[in-house]
């Protein structure tokens, strides 16, 4: 029994009998462009090859397949030679405490081994349904400002005589078109997020920089609540990144701490270097989030104060902005939060160092896998 990796494709030989079929150079080749789970197995259900989703999802474990209704299929094929495709709900191994939607496709190859091909039906319609309900949630948004200003048309014309009538009508028909065009410009924001890629126009980024023109960004908004800025020490502490990405998420965590603070208070912003991980924290004296609210505070769209946003003119999508700009970054972004008393937005990235770039997307995530730690004041 040998276990190696076949030419650095992600296709793991891990078996490798004199009596076990050969399989091609071509096939692992095309296994590892597959997106689907992919295995070659041995006519008695031994792997041959497996690739990394397949390893990931549990269906593998050293050369047996550890679901007994996909170890049916094989057999099957086997014996007769004729393809199958089904669907199945399975317990994710080895703890069973994941239920997998699967769709099976097993076909026997010329060489004498059996090629099972994998789908995660469950991922796949995670997104269908992600993908509806923000399309849904983007018309029903998009109505919201757009009667609005239908409205106050209406009530402009209806009052055309009246010039203070008029003035105030038309002054909320500023407000609501500036909240439409905020609502656009996230909604276009947060759709190049999700199919971008930063590190192609990446560059060393320092953070004490990123800080200072978030806060500049930020001032004039703070200087109308009378909400005090407060920034930390310098670090000189470096990220490798997109700038133009990295500043809209620090931008939206500190306008988002100013929008849910009353006034008189104080939104304060420290940068820390913690191993290699750099970590920027946005502290508020605000409302505090709730705990059930915790959890779903990076969503698209949910508000922890729904009648607040409207005041405030906020989307809803300014932290689901920055969950992928940190994401996209092999960074995360972690909330600490008390009702009453305030919440803690720590972005965290992983640290550049010049002996070292980070010029990939290969970042080791373990350094940022730890919870952040709350920041006391």
């Amino acid at each position: 029994m040998t276990v190696e990796n076949a030419a650095g494709d992600g296709i793991s030989a891990v078996a490798a009998r004199g009596d076990m079929p050969d399989v091609s150079s071509e096939v692992i080749r095309v296994l590892s462009v597959l997106p689907s789970a992919s295995l070659v197995v041995a006519p008695d259900g031994t792997v041959l090859r497996a690739n990394a989703r397949a390893t990931g999802l549990g269906l593998v474990n050293r050369d047996v397949v550890t679901v007994p209704d996909i170890r049916h299929l094989i057999d099957r094929a086997a014996n007769d030679g004729h393809a199958r495709e089904v669907e199945m709900r399975v317990r994710r191994p080895p703890l069973g405490r994941e239920l997998l939607e699967l769709r099976v496709r097993v076909a026997a190859l010329g060489t004498g081994a059996i090629l099972v091909l994998i789908d995660d039906l469950a991922e796949e319609r995670r997104v269908d349904v992600i993908r509806r309900d923000f399309v849904a949630n983007v018309s029903h948004e998009l109505k919201t400002p757009v009667g609005a200003i239908a409205l106050l048309a209406e009530a402009v014309l209806a009052a055309a005589d009246d010039e203070e009538q008029v003035r105030h009508f038309a002054e909320r028909m500023q407000i609501e078109a500036t909240r439409l065009t905020t609502l656009v410009q996230d909604v276009i924001d947060l759709s190049r997020l999700q199919g971008d890629d930063p590190m192609t126009r990446a560059a060393v980024v320092s953070v004490d920089d990123l800080v200072g023109r978030a806060v500049d960004e930020v001032r004039t908004l703070a200087s109308r609540q009378q909400i005090e800025l407060e920034v930390g020490e310098p670090t000189g502490s470096l990220v490798y990144g997109d700038e133009r990405q990295l500043l809209a998420a620090l931008r939206n965590l500190l306008a988002n701490a100013i929008a849910y603070s009353p006034d008189h208070t104080r939104v304060a912003v420290g940068t820390r270097v913690a191993d290699m991980v750099i970590e920027i924290a946005v502290k508020d004296q605000g409302i505090g989030i709730a705990g059930n609210d915790l959890d779903r505070v990076f969503e698209r769209f949910y508000r922890v104060d729904p009648a607040r946003s409207r005041v405030t003119g906020g989307t809803g999508l300014g932290l689901a902005i920055v969950k992928h700009v940190s994401q996209n970054h092999g960074g995360e972004c972690t909330v600490w939060s008390e009702v009453g008393v305030g919440s803690t937005f720590t972005l965290r990235l992983p640290r550049y160092e010049a002996s070292c770039p980070l010029t990939e997307r290969d970042i080791d995530l373990d350094i940022i896998s730890t919870q952040a730690e709350e920041v006391q004041s």
